[in-house]
């Protein structure tokens, strides 16, 4: 169920799939500049104070996009001017979504201890993924037994909702589901009121017995004066320039979110209810959105109990490989016209190893490898990348699956072996290491 429906009435304007685009796509653009933005955000306000402004994102777009008439328009009636402050609300909601997926690792990088640090970011992974399981059982309980609209195209092209569909689900369903939103927002932000600063950025703005305190309680008195001290020797965050440390450093990060995005599993997902339906299982949508997630919760707890263990190279190349013979499974299965289990277990290989690697695992790098100087400007410009190329990919999927199915997966595929190599050879092992260590490793490579 989703706001098409509800646009599809209005009498000013013909709502299509290209407006369906935008309007679905319109959070990644929030993302991008909230993401562009976070590392700025993070330095002049702190990791926390950022992280509350991200709730109240939230909370707002939540309400707004529940009931986006709210003081200019007439409720339940669909107009161009409506479908304009919708999206404005969406946006706002994209941009506290760029900021937390940048700050939140950043975050917990900077307040964890080093021996625990990878487990404990890609704890952040699975929290996410574990709300979309929530998310998708929040709205099953609002459907409660009402009918998704049936759209209807003519032989013009031209977009209709049926007379026979459920009313309830047109003009107030979708609301619902975006307004359930409102809940965890709020409590995100209530709880950020019971968490400290970060004693990096504490240190930043000279607030040194602070920091101690807070690295007393999570690392004990005697370990405590040793970090704070590594601190103090490496943090001059206003004073050092983004290319301190030499641009590879920023190339790599930057890579990172690339390949996250560029191996295609948005896309590969994007195409999973289809492999179900063709599989003959029965509610193929609903199969697949239950599967994926119970995959996606499994090997993401893989990560988190194998990345301080094993280092998070391994885990990267090991990944990288499983996922590639995913993608050609699912091309050559395409390709050969296969259906059942074979395609059915290509798609879950691909996501599990996802999951068990770039998932999570490319967040943990991307928030610690960069030196306390330039972290929160570095991150910034990683996720914004990441981001781009998240709708990069999810936008030019179909035109890539109309054109060839084989060759938009074999294309994900040959994306995961360069991914691989390029983990192979250029990025550092970090397991172990304090954030204070990447101002050394660095400078030594520099």
């Amino acid at each position: 169920m989703s706001d098409e429906p509800f646009f599809l009435s209005a009498t000013d304007f013909q709502y299509d799939k290209v407006m369906h685009g935008i309007t679905s796509s319109s959070a990644l653009i929030g993302c991008v500049i909230g993401g562009a933005l976070s590392g700025l955000l993070a330095s002049r306000m702190g990791r926390r104070n950022a992280l509350r402004l991200a709730a109240v994102l939230f909370f707002l777009s939540a309400l707004g996009s529940y009931y986006p008439e709210l003081f200019f328009f007439e409720y339940g009636k669909p107009s161009w001017n409506l479908l304009l402050a919708f999206n404005a609300y969406r946006v706002l909601g994209g941009i506290g979504v760029g900021l937390a997926s940048a700050v939140c690792p950043m975050y917990i990088a900077e307040i964890a201890p080093s021996e625990i640090r990878g487990t404990l970011v890609s704890c952040n992974q699975f929290a996410i993924i574990f709300g979309m399981l929530v998310v998708y059982f929040v709205n099953y309980l609002i459907m409660d037994g009402h009918e998704n609209p049936v759209v209807l195209k003519d032989a013009a092209g031209v977009l209709s909702v049926s007379p026979e569909s459920d009313a309830w689900t047109i003009f107030q369903g979708w609301r619902y589901m975006f307004g359930s939103e409102a809940f965890p927002a709020m409590l995100f932000g209530l709880l950020l009121f019971f968490v400290p600063k970060t004693p990096r950025y504490l240190v930043m703005i000279h607030q040194e017995e602070k920091a101690y305190t807070v690295l007393s309680k999570i690392n004990g008195e005697s370990k405590a004066k040793s970090i704070l001290n590594d601190i103090k020797a490496t943090s001059h965050e206003k004073t050092e320039k983004l290319f301190t440390y030499g641009i590879t450093v920023i190339v790599i990060g930057i890579l990172l979110s690339v390949f996250q995005q560029a191996i295609g599993i948005n896309a590969v997902l994007y195409y999973a209810p289809r492999i179900f339906e063709n599989a003959g299982a029965e509610g193929g949508g609903m199969m697949q959105t239950v599967l994926m997630g119970v995959v996606n919760i499994l090997f993401t707890l893989v990560a988190i109990f194998t990345v301080d263990r094993f280092g998070r190279k391994p885990l990267l190349i090991i990944g990288s490989i499983g996922m590639a013979i995913g993608a050609f499974a699912v091309a050559l299965c395409d390709q050969m016209g296969v259906k059942g289990v074979l395609p059915v277990f290509s798609v879950i290989v691909y996501a599990a190893f996802f999951m068990m690697s770039w998932g999570p695992i490319c967040w943990v790098l991307i928030s610690e490898i960069f030196p306390n100087t330039i972290r929160g400007k570095a991150i910034a410009i990683a996720v914004a990348f990441q981001w781009i190329f998240n709708y990069l990919i999810s936008s030019t999927f179909p035109a890539l699956y109309d054109f060839s199915p084989m060759f938009a997966y074999s294309l994900y595929g040959v994306m995961c072996v360069i991914a691989a190599l390029f983990v192979w050879r250029w990025v550092p092992e970090t397991k172990g290491k304090t954030l204070e260590d990447m101002n050394k490793l660095w400078k030594k490579e520099g």
